[in-house]
């Protein structure tokens, strides 16, 4: 059976070697094997498979809880499948509302550097209708920020 290091791991996965730790020590991955004469992790392709779909739902912002069903799940195939779509699928709306809201951040950001551009400019006009973007925002930016 090949091995790798943690180093190995790390690299294959781009995850730390902290994070690689803490990961067996909540118990999201392993036990992982220990090399007998030095103690040091030994990672199998199966832990390495594990952690790249750690590390691909980390990327997306997932939690320990959900990323430790969710390989639960996995391990259970199909019977799991309606679960594993309901997780996904929730997280996905989530990660649609912080879309929305770093839309509405956008819109007010471009609509006050336009107004300050207008000041820069001393453009009258260009700034009162800047300020009316702004303030057609602002609720939206409230909102958002509850």
């Amino acid at each position: 059976m090949t091995t790798m290091t943690i180093q190995d791991a790390s690299r294959r996965t781009r995850l730390s070697e902290p994070t690689l730790r803490y990961y067996e020590e909540v118990g999201l991955v392993g036990p992982i094997l220990r090399d007998d004469r030095s103690g040091h992790r030994r990672y199998r392709e199966t832990d390495v498979d594990d952690l790249q779909i750690l590390a691909c739902l980390r990327a997306m912002g997932m939690g320990i809880d959900e990323m430790r069903t969710y390989l639960a799940n996995r391990a259970l195939g199909n019977a799991a499948a309606g679960e594993q779509r309901d997780i996904l699928t929730k997280h996905a709306t989530r990660i649609e509302g912080e879309i929305a809201t770093l839309h509405i951040h956008l819109e007010y950001l471009s609509a006050k550097a336009a107004l300050w551009d207008a000041r820069d400019k001393g453009d009258v006009a260009l700034e009162a209708e800047a300020k009316t973007r702004v303030d057609a925002i602002l609720p939206q930016l409230e909102g958002a920020l509850r």
